[in-house]
């Protein structure tokens, strides 16, 4: 029993707990028990201050360790760690700062002191689990799962900073409900609670800075990018989410390419090729600042210029990067920074540190070595010394030099901060539930002098902290409010970068207000102002849309003018978007505007003109007509039939006016009586020259001995020949208003850009028909003049009627091909023109020699004149 109190329990079980058992009791008890069985002792040591509860830190002070070759024949040597990160330094002091504000705080934890075990991991997994594992042991010499110290085990554990090594380090932790609160983890693996149940962390998530980053690419309008990334969990995760949200938002990836840290040089020759041979500016890069210094010590070396480098949060605000070596390569770079809080009292604690006065900080010496570039006397070499070639450090150095405003790191150092505070105020919680009994159950609050991790657990889930322009908390998946500072790397007159905040990205705010960019702010490479421009392919104006090319992304394309009647109004456009039937695109193609409208209109010169043309031919027969009914009873106006001579100039007059229904809006009354009245007035025309042609006919032939056709020379056959032969034509009509009447119509096809508005025949087959009777009466008409033209001529009108009915054809046969070849006014006026040229061929054939006689040779106009002298009355006409 009391060798049990003196190991303390174990936390697994099995074979593995009586193992570890044997081999980790003191030599002496352990050689009793099991002869031969031994544990490797590895020393281990770091910065650590007692109290009466503990928090432990794994930080990186220095990098570059060197790990010596392993032979297998002699036992390895530990690697030693080369460089001191002299930034990183702060990060330990921050946690220092943490622990004595709380201490001197009464109200958080009053009467409870608290210390802290802090080790360095030297970038190296190894010694990350290392220094756990000394923390959790608690002596120097860290043993697996068991901890030699009476006093409690640590309260939490704050580190580690690369994902991989929080990861490896979670899962330790995580079988016992070790708090974990890590400041820099930020791989987006860390958030499944079922993995890794007791880790948190007051640094974003990945998931959140990808997709941060990937708005803000899209917001400056690079839509072809490439990505760095390291080969470890944050650089392969991060960059995978932002290739993905890149893609969703339509950008494209023109070459991802991995950092490989195992590599001495991290493969940065092969890196910088790709980098410079792509024609892509923009370049997002997922690297901490150790690994990326010897990529961009090659782009200096291959004078890589003119790109714009997109920083994620581990490198964004590194100092070290900010020299004149890579201004050239960095001016203009942009990216998210961890967000920045007040420390008050901070720099005056940092200013305070003293090797005298620091007797537990393995650190501090080396610390002084770099920043005053001295030695102490106790390690350097005597020979040196006496030459006076080294200067010898006294511990009295003045620090404001070194930590000038520029020079203190604001931003990681903060989430140390608030991740001590949430251990501090998780612990509180945990005493308050003693006094108080208030969360949960009184018979289940731990004493704050005695309790086990997964008890400190519950309250670190509920931690609020809140402080002036800061809140933080814990979600679900132990991750904090995702807030970034946008950082803008601009070139100072001496050379130097300056890092200044442009603008911040808070995920949790509303919609729109996510990203914040001050734009007058930015300065890109060489100091300007215009946001640069990385994409595969020019964007394509207004009025074009993207075509891709084969074989390329989708970024890579060629701008193809839009189809007619179609329009695209914004810049890339992938499809063109058809205009309304009634709208069409304007000179640019951006916008669709109202079609114009087109008909015969008596606004316009063309439709005035036919119209005062109709008119003025219909006063011709009209005139015609008066003096036809003044001479009434002169043998001109006799032989010629005068009551066949009134209807057939009264049909002419009608024929000329029907043609102004063709001019004007076509309306539907009007398109439903045109065609008719067209080919009614017409028909009732040609059967008047038809009556009168074969009255000629009838006329002599009756006149011969014997003949029977005296019975059929009267007024009432070619009464009946008018009547009938216009009676088919307005049956025809009627079959087609009723059938298939006319309509009016919209033509958008016929003419891109103009709305024809015109009238539909509704049954083409009708309209055809119509006009084919008309044509064969005038085809009858004109045959049966043509046979008449022989008889005398005292009476004879047959020559006449021959040449009219020849010009009535030949200016409708023309007619047809002209009517089918053109559309919309054009045709409407081809069909007045053909009305009033054959109308006026009628008229001028047949009544212009009677009027010449009657008016102007009334001694022609006699009776004894025509029958005396008709040859020479013939002649003369």
């Amino acid at each position: 029993m009391a060798l049990r109190n003196y190991i303390k329990p174990f936390y697994c079980a099995g074979a593995v707990q009586y193992l570890l058992f044997c081999c980790l009791l003191p030599d002496t008890v352990a050689q009793g028990l099991m002869p031969g069985c031994q544990l490797q002792k590895i020393k281990s040591s770091g910065f650590s201050r007692d109290g009466d509860i503990l928090i432990g830190g794994i930080f990186w002070v220095h990098f570059a360790a060197v790990q010596q070759e392993i032979t297998f024949r002699e036992q390895p040597v530990p690697a030693t760690c080369q460089t001191f990160a002299f930034p990183n330094y702060q990060r330990v002091q921050a946690m220092v700062f943490g622990i004595e504000e709380i201490n001197n705080n009464p109200s958080i934890l009053p009467n409870i002191t608290l210390g802290f075990q802090i080790y360095d991991s030297c970038t190296m997994l190894q010694r990350s689990i290392k220094g756990t594992l000394w923390i959790l042991s608690g002596q120097a010499e860290p043993i697996p799962n068991y901890r030699c110290q009476r006093r409690l085990p640590p309260a939490a554990i704050i580190g580690d900073s690369l994902s991989t090594r929080s990861i490896l380090l979670a899962r330790i932790l995580g079988l016992y409900r070790y708090p974990q609160i890590s400041y820099f983890s930020t791989s987006p693996l860390l958030s499944d609670r079922n993995q890794f149940p007791s880790f948190f962390r007051t640094i974003p998530s990945d998931d959140v800075q990808s997709r941060g980053l990937a708005q803000l690419v899209m917001h400056f309008g690079w839509t072809w990018v490439g990505i760095l990334a390291t080969d470890d969990d944050y650089g392969q995760q991060a960059s995978h989410i932002v290739k993905h949200e890149l893609i969703k938002a339509g950008a494209c990836v023109a070459f991802a390419e991995n950092i490989l840290q195992n590599h001495a040089d991290k493969n940065s020759f092969h890196v910088v090729k790709v980098i410079k041979s792509s024609t892509a500016k923009a370049i997002v890069v997922f690297s901490s600042n150790v690994y990326l210094v010897p990529l961009l010590d090659e782009a200096a070396r291959q004078n890589v210029t003119g790109k714009i480098w997109i920083a994620s949060e581990a490198w964004s605000t590194y100092s070290l990067l900010s020299i004149k070596k890579y201004s050239d390569i960095l001016d203009g770079t942009i990216g998210f920074a961890i967000h920045s809080g007040e420390m008050e009292g901070f720099r005056k604690h940092i200013l305070s540190i003293r090797p005298s006065t620091s007797p537990g900080d393995t650190f501090v010496r080396r610390f002084w070595e770099e920043a005053f570039g001295c030695q102490w006397s106790d390690q350097g070499d005597l020979l040196k010394i006496k030459d006076n070639s080294t200067k010898l450090c006294t511990g009295d150095e003045n620090l404001d030099r070194v930590f000038s405003d520029d020079m203190m790191e604001f931003r990681l150092t903060y989430n140390i901060y608030n991740a001590v505070y949430a251990t501090a105020l998780a612990l509180k919680d945990l005493r308050a539930c003693t006094q108080e009994g208030g969360r949960i159950p009184q018979e289940n609050c731990a004493n704050i002098l005695d309790f086990q991790p997964w008890q400190l657990l519950h309250y670190v889930k509920k931690v609020r902290l809140e402080k002036e322009h800061t809140n933080v908390f814990f979600d679900k998946n132990g991750n904090p409010p995702a807030r970034y500072d946008i950082i803008n790397w601009q070139r100072s007159p001496d050379g130097m970068i300056r890092q200044l905040k442009v603008g911040s990205y808070d995920f949790s705010a509303t919609p729109g207000k996510t990203l914040v960019i001050n734009t007058s702010a930015l300065r890109w490479d060489a100091g300007s102002t215009q946001v640069p421009v990385s994409v595969c392919s020019p964007s394509c104006p207004v009025g074009f849309r993207k075509a891709t090319l084969p074989g390329k992304p989708m970024c890579c394309f060629q701008c193809v003018p839009c189809l007619m009647g179609d329009i695209s109004n914004q810049t890339d456009s992938r499809e063109c978007i058809k205009c309304p039937w009634d709208q069409w695109p304007n000179k640019e193609q951006d916008k669709c505007t109202p079609k114009i409208t087109e008909f015969l209109s008596y606004k316009e010169t063309f439709g005035a003109t036919l119209a005062a043309s109709s008119i003025f031919s219909s006063v011709i027969p009209a005139a015609i007509l008066a003096i036809f009914a003044h001479f009434n009873n002169t043998p001109i106006v006799k032989a010629s039939n005068s009551k066949l001579s009134y209807v057939l100039l009264l049909s002419l007059t009608l024929c000329f006016l029907c043609s102004l229904s063709f001019i004007g809006y076509p309306t539907a009354d009007k398109c439903l009586l045109r065609q008719p009245a067209f080919g009614i007035t017409f028909t009732l025309c040609v059967s008047c020259i038809l009556a009168k042609t074969i009255m000629v006919v009838l006329a002599f032939n009756a006149t011969k001995p014997n003949s029977d056709l005296k019975r059929w020379v009267g007024p009432r056959v070619s009464y009946t020949i008018i009547t009938v032969s216009t009676l088919i034509q307005v049956i025809l009509c009627v079959f087609w208003l009723v059938l298939a009447p006319p309509y009016s119509e919209y033509n958008t096809y016929t003419r891109p850009g103009i709305i024809l508005v015109e009238c539909n025949e509704g049954s083409p087959f009708a309209f055809w028909c119509m006009l084919g009777y008309l044509g064969l009466l005038s085809t009858i008409s004109f045959i049966v003049a043509f046979l008449a033209r022989k008889l005398p001529d005292c009476f004879n009108e047959a020559k006449f009627i021959t040449f009219s009915m020849l010009a009535f054809l030949s200016v409708w046969i023309s007619f047809i091909p002209a009517y089918l070849s053109t559309k919309g006014k054009y045709m409407v006026a081809m069909e007045i023109f053909a009305i009033l040229s054959s109308a006026l061929s009628l008229v001028f054939c047949i009544f212009l020699p009677k009027c010449y006689i009657i008016l102007l040779k009334p001694q022609r106009n006699s009776k004894e004149y025509l029958m005396g002298r008709g040859d020479a009355l013939t002649r003369k006409l």
